[in-house]
């Protein structure tokens, strides 16, 4: 994927003046080692950090080894000021971590007290209003510490693309999805850049597309994703690889300062007329090369489908939590087969936009909705593009980063799994099983107002997720919790 950052990782030591140097460097190096055998590439900075020169200096060797991402390792107590100012000067995310004693027979020399330096770091950091990641347990030994770089790399990348991203838009919300409306300025407090342009300017690109040379390979790449059964309209290929073009050109062209890019755009009811077909499929395409395309110009969705997209480095999806599970297809497949009640079940779908390779059986074909109202359900014409078929069972993260009507944000996180039992539906569509859905449904998705689109991640990704959305500084973060964990305003009786 082009549209997501690569981490160069650097590691820089600190040790407070009082201690051993030694023990910094040596357990420095034996982090690397271990890192290295976990296939991490990271750079080890030759400075270690004991005074406010120590740290420009080190600043300095890790920006030009090009690292964009920095891990501060306690090899010993630490000195609090200069370790903190890293996080100060340097232009990316950065962690902390500190080093576990290493042996019984070795305390009176070898002893580093990093376990008491990582609190007066935190202390540090907050004085400063620096945001920095720290692990859930910070302290460990080389193994562990490796382990922790490992975690932070795709939260890194997270924040990185985060600050250089554009989000591009399309068109009005339709009329009856103000769902979907939220006020955009905790983007800007974000650092992400918004483009807002009129449907006559994505139609007007577009038909400066007509006969471009390269329609024809997009349409070969199209024939072969699709295959035999797939390609049930190979008529709406070559307009398909062409709106595909535009949108790919128009990301180009209008980044601007930014290097990322992610689309919410208008999908319905004026598109498919004008256009002459639904831009589901193109909008999965693009969504497999990691540029999301949101439906119904969800701004807050494509967001949230960037940060999945960045923290697994693989395609994502955005769905309706939709409809419910009937008792009888409960009954038949999954009372006796799975460990769910039936209100921990529900549908999640959407039109078609969900990547090919994440359906089980994937086809290109109609919006039978927009067919009744657009088409008056006669024989199906620009209500074709769609791409659907049950989604592909196993593991997901069902979540969501979003803007309150005060501008403040909130999200949620809930690890689930999508079943392996067929839909007998329509569209882009899966059963997903969440535990205790029925409470969180209530007191999170109601009870706060979220909208009806939610991100998917095919993955459980829940803690680096909640350590990205801790980074922003999102203080309202919520989760589906256990029976006996009340939610606040839930009846205890």
């Amino acid at each position: 994927m082009n549209n997501i950052p690569s981490v160069k990782l650097g590691l820089i030591a600190v040790s407070r003046d009082c201690f051993v140097i030694s023990i910094s460097e040596q357990r420095r190096k034996n982090i690397i080692e271990e890192t290295e055998k976990l296939g991490l590439d990271v750079y080890e900075c030759p400075t270690v950090v004991e005074n406010e020169k120590d740290a420009l200096k080190a600043l300095g060797q890790a920006k030009e080894a090009g690292c964009n991402a920095l891990a501060v390792f306690l090899g010993n107590f630490g000195p609090e000021t200069p370790e903190t100012l890293i996080a100060k000067y340097f232009d990316g995310p950065v962690m902390y971590m500190a080093a576990a004693e290493e042996r019984g027979d070795n305390l009176l020399n070898g002893r580093g007290d990093a376990y008491c330096g990582m609190l007066n770091c935190s202390y540090n950091l907050g004085l400063r209003k620096l945001q920095a990641h720290i692990p859930e347990y910070p302290v460990g030994d080389a193994r562990e510490c490796a382990a922790m770089i490992g975690d932070f790399i795709p939260v890194a990348r997270t924040i990185i693309g985060l600050r250089n991203l554009k989000l591009i838009t399309f068109g009005p919300r339709p009329q009856d999805f103000f769902a979907c409306n939220a006020p955009i300025k905790a983007l800007y407090d974000l650092g992400i850049e918004i483009e807002e342009n009129s449907e006559l300017d994505l139609l007007v690109s577009y038909r400066k597309h007509e006969g471009d040379k390269r329609i024809g390979a997009i349409v070969g790449e199209m024939t072969a994703e699709l295959g035999g059964n797939g390609n049930t309209y190979p008529d709406l290929l070559e307009r398909m690889a062409q709106f595909e073009l535009t949108l790919l050109d128009w990301a180009e062209e209008h980044k601007g300062a930014r290097k990322y890019v992610a689309f919410a755009n208008k999908c319905w009811p004026a598109f498919p007329e004008q256009f002459g077909f639904e831009p589901c499929y193109v909008n999965s395409r693009l969504a497999s090369k990691g540029i999301p395309v949101a439906c119904e110009v969800d701004i807050y969705g494509a967001l949230s489908e960037y940060i999945g997209t960045c923290i697994t480095g693989e395609s994502v999806t955005l769905l309706d939590i939709n409809n419910t599970v009937p008792k009888d297809m409960w009954e038949q497949s999954i009372r006796k087969a799975y460990p769910y009640a039936l209100r921990d079940t529900f549908m999640g779908f959407h039109c078609g936009n969900t990547p090919f390779c994440r359906l089980s059986a994937g086809a290109v074909k109609y919006q039978m909705i927009q067919n009744r109202l657009l088409e008056n359900g006669n024989t199906p014409d620009f209500t074709r593009g769609t791409l659907e078929g049950d989604i592909a069972p196993g593991e997901i993260t069902f979540f969501r980063l979003h803007s309150n009507a005060d501008t403040s944000l909130q999200a949620y996180v809930c690890q689930g799994e999508i079943l392996p039992v067929a839909t007998k539906s329509f569209g882009g569509i899966g059963i997903f099983a969440i535990p205790d859905m029925e409470r969180f449904y209530r007191h999170v998705l109601v009870g706060k107002h979220f909208p009806h689109h939610g991100a998917v991640a095919f993955g459980h990704i829940g803690r680096s997720l909640y350590a990205v959305l801790s980074y922003l500084g999102v203080e309202d973060v919520s989760f589906n919790r256990p029976k006996g964990m009340l939610y606040d305003g839930e009846c205890p009786f």
